[in-house]
């Protein structure tokens, strides 16, 4: 789906001295659907083209989003780095 935003030219041009206003129109637009909770991350890293989750850790803690990551998750990850030997967990 294409969705179309008209922003008068004087306030496009303005805004587009900032950088690409179409991205950053899009990442607003999804940062808010995540916040509100109607997005899941998944989602909102598919929707913004990110290839890894860490992308999209990095996007979020540029944002000032805190990530909810359970501590289950974070046992599970380090558990599994222990099992595999790694000593990036030591």
């Amino acid at each position: 789906m294409t969705v179309t935003l008209e922003v008068p030219d004087d306030i496009a041009r303005a805004l587009a001295s900032h950088g690409d206003l179409s991205r950053r129109a899009l990442e607003a637009f999804a940062l808010e659907e995540y916040k509100s909770g109607r997005l899941s991350q998944a989602r909102l890293r598919r929707l913004l083209g990110f290839q890894t989750r860490y992308e999209l850790d990095g996007f979020l803690k540029e944002h000032g989003v805190l990530i909810d990551y359970p501590v289950e998750e974070f046992d599970r990850e380090m558990e599994s780095l222990h099992r595999s030997g790694s000593d990036k967990c030591a």
